[in-house]
């Protein structure tokens, strides 16, 4: 198997075809796609608050990979530096599946996160991945809900 290395800004535009492809309902159009690699190269430079693992396929490709994003929470004993992660993607291409690519990186992701004083760590999961997480130690909450909100055009349409 191919060993995970953390990603750089350079692994952006795979990344985000990776998760356009793989865990969007739709994929990105093109001019997404872009807006989501420009903003992913910053974010994974140093400084930057996004964290992956990748693993490459053949010809400059990602075969799959990880990505956390680390935002500030206010401490606590369970959070004593402060930091959280939400795991935003993991995902793999189809002819790369059942080899152990997506656990290695996320792996290795969490290893990372966890060196960097991350405690607190957030996902959400389909039907078929949750036994991936689980395997790492991931547990449901029921408590968890979700929301998403835009605000309307002055037309009365939302975006």
């Amino acid at each position: 198997m191919t060993q995970p290395r953390m990603a750089t800004p350079a692994d952006a535009a795979e990344i985000s075809r990776l998760r356009s492809e793989n865990i969007l309902s739709e994929p990105l159009d093109t001019l997404w796609l872009a807006r989501c690699t420009d903003q992913l190269t910053v974010r994974l430079a140093p400084g930057g608050d996004a964290r992956a693992y990748v693993v490459e396929a053949v010809e400059g490709r990602l075969a799959s990979c990880a990505l956390g994003l680390v935002h500030a929470v206010l401490p606590a004993p369970k959070y004593p530096k402060g930091l959280a992660v939400r795991i935003h993607a993991v995902a793999t291409d189809p002819e790369y599946r059942r080899r152990g690519y997506a656990k290695a990186a996320l792996a290795a992701l969490l290893d990372h996160l966890e060196a960097e004083g991350v405690t607190l760590y957030e996902l959400y999961a389909s039907e078929g991945s949750a036994p991936l997480y689980a395997g790492l130690g991931f547990a449901s909450d029921r408590a968890l809900m979700r929301m998403t909100r835009f605000p309307a055009l002055s037309d009365g349409r939302t975006p």
